[in-house]
């Protein structure tokens, strides 16, 4: 038995408990696997449905969970805007970042927990089941733990349904799993990664969009019933049979046979003498009112759902711009939902990895390490490789790390193999696929961007400095024989293998006697600028 503590709580950990999920070990919540569904939206009237969310409120949420899956089924407006929101949650990268200040053992630990998360194949899932919460109000996904390589890994990660948790009666922000107690029985702290998504403020009862997207749905099933009926009663023409006096029953009965054949068989037969028209269907109403009423129910629930319609449903009007702008907001919702999500992460699954694992563990839960989501959009290459040429010859000082992080270019890493302008042109780095040549044009001015960036330095106070910035301006009669017929195959060039073997065509063709003497000069006149410095004390 193993006592570990965090936040000044003592926490018994047993072997067993760390091996086998609470729903597996427990006879007392075991019948819940073999219970079916319900299905409270058949029939669901306003009055039953006030009902329902009463209930809830009182602490019994099974029904208000049933219903959250019924309205997530059966109307798939609402399912589609669900699943834009999970799904742009599911696959948004991450990383693990020690505490500040950390030490190398630290630093350790954080990435060996990075790894560690980066090896579980259902990743994905396991943040797609947790945002079920966001229409519940919470979600939770129980696991187990085994041995690997003398690592405490967890595994076997597996969504249990809302239907299986109660709010503790002596406590409503408590879920718990249902038993035949009533109360209900506590989650393991190692076993369980339990998600309270508040889409507004209260106990988790109230927090999920079940309780605003209800509404709109219960109506918009009115409005599709009504409209059903009213294309039922007047979307087909009124079929009319005429008899004359003294028909018999017998011909009664052969005209309305004929009248009811027609509107299935588009034909039929009638006695002589007998008549059968046709009548429009009523003018006096339309379809308008119930469509009306069906597309308000829509955008309030996308407004719910993503905060916004336009990247739901265009609909008549709107713009790009607005459209672009409606966007944005879905993207904070994003960033909203992510750090919720992994503030769970961090106290169900980070930190429990953390305490049987870290070397560095001192008990302190300040000092453990953070799964922080990367919610930056990478910045416009192409329009920041023409921003930054000018505002740096303007005086401008932009840090090379600003722009890496701004363009999501990571640091170099060692004697990692690193792109320059004539590789680029050259093509030796990229192997294979089809680059456009405006990308290509735009990495190289953005790698001599950053060459200009690293080498900026004050104007020439010296004569080796004079003598330096001399060289600087002539180099381009040097360079220009070598660089033009390169550029000429980069802007004539269809792919980037057409590119390679045109270049190794150059080889021995390039006019390198004056390039060599020039770049002879430049190294001269380096050794003196170094021996001037030295001569002067710098």
């Amino acid at each position: 038995m193993e006592i570990l503590e965090t936040n000044g709580v003592r926490f018994r950990v047993k072997e067993k408990d760390l091996k086998q999920k609470q729903t597996d070990d427990s006879p007392r919540v075991a019948y819940l696997k073999r219970e079916y569904a319900e299905h409270p939206s058949s029939g669901l009237t306003p009055n039953k449905l006030a009902n329902i969310l009463k209930e809830a409120e009182h602490g019994h949420i099974m029904d208000q969970c049933y219903l959250a899956e019924d309205i997530e089924e059966k109307d798939g407006h609402i399912f589609a805007e669900l699943f834009k929101r999970k799904m742009c949650l599911s696959n948004t990268d991450f990383e693990v970042r020690p505490p500040n200040n950390a030490s190398a053992r630290e630093k350790k630990d954080a990435n060996d927990i990075e790894q560690m998360l980066r090896d579980i194949e259902d990743w994905n899932d396991i943040i797609f089941n947790m945002s079920d919460a966001i229409l519940k109000g919470f979600s939770n996904t129980e696991y187990e733990w085994t041995n690997y390589n003398g690592w405490r890994i967890p595994h076997k990660f597996e969504y249990r349904p809302a239907t299986w948790f109660q709010l503790h009666q002596d406590d409503q922000s408590a879920v718990v799993l249902r038993d035949h107690t009533g109360k209900g029985e506590y989650l393991r702290p190692f076993n369980w990664i339990q998600h309270k998504h508040a889409a507004k403020s209260g106990y988790p009862a109230r927090q999920g969009l079940v309780r605003q997207l209800a509404w709109p749905f219960i109506f918009k099933n009115y409005s599709v019933r009504d409209l059903a009926e009213f294309l039922e009663i007047y979307g087909i023409p009124i079929r009319i049979g005429k008899y004359p006096n003294g028909a018999t029953d017998d011909e009664k009965s052969r005209l309305l046979h004929a009248v009811m054949s027609v509107g299935h068989n588009a034909g039929g037969i009638i006695p002589k003498g007998m008549e059968l028209d046709f009548h429009d269907a009523a003018k006096g109403g339309g379809s308008d009112p119930f469509l009306t009423m069906m597309q308000w129910c829509e955008k309030t629930q996308s407004k719910a759902i993503l905060g916004q319609t336009l990247t739901a449903d265009a609909g008549n009007v709107g713009s790009q711009a607005l459209g672009n702008v409606h966007n944005d907001v879905r993207k904070e919702i994003s960033v909203h939902d992510l750090g919720q999500l992994s503030g769970t992460l961090n106290r169900d699954l980070i930190m429990p990895i953390y305490m049987l694992n870290g070397k560095g563990y001192t008990g302190d839960p300040r000092r453990k390490p953070r799964l922080v989501f990367d919610t930056q959009e990478a910045g416009d290459i192409e329009l920041w490789s023409k921003a930054v040429g000018p505002l740096v010859d303007n005086g401008v000082i932009i840090p090379v790390s600003h722009i890496q992080n701004e363009l999501k270019i990571p640091e170099r890493k060692g004697d990692e193999p690193i792109l320059t302008k004539q590789e680029l042109l050259e093509g030796a780095k990229l192997r294979t696929g089809e680059i456009p040549q405006a990308n290509i044009a735009a990495l190289a001015q953005l790698s001599t961007d950053f060459a200009s960036l690293r080498n900026r330095q004050e104007p020439p106070t010296d004569g080796a400095d004079v003598f330096t910035r001399q060289l600087q301006n002539g180099a381009g009669e040097v360079f220009n024989p070598l660089l033009v017929p390169i550029e000429e195959l980069v802007n004539n060039a269809e792919s980037l293998p057409d590119l390679l073997d045109k270049l190794l065509e150059l080889e021995g063709q390039l006019p390198l006697e004056q390039y060599t003497d020039y770049l002879a000069r430049a190294f001269a006149a380096s050794e003196l600028a170094g021996r001037f410095d030295v001569n002067e004390g710098e």
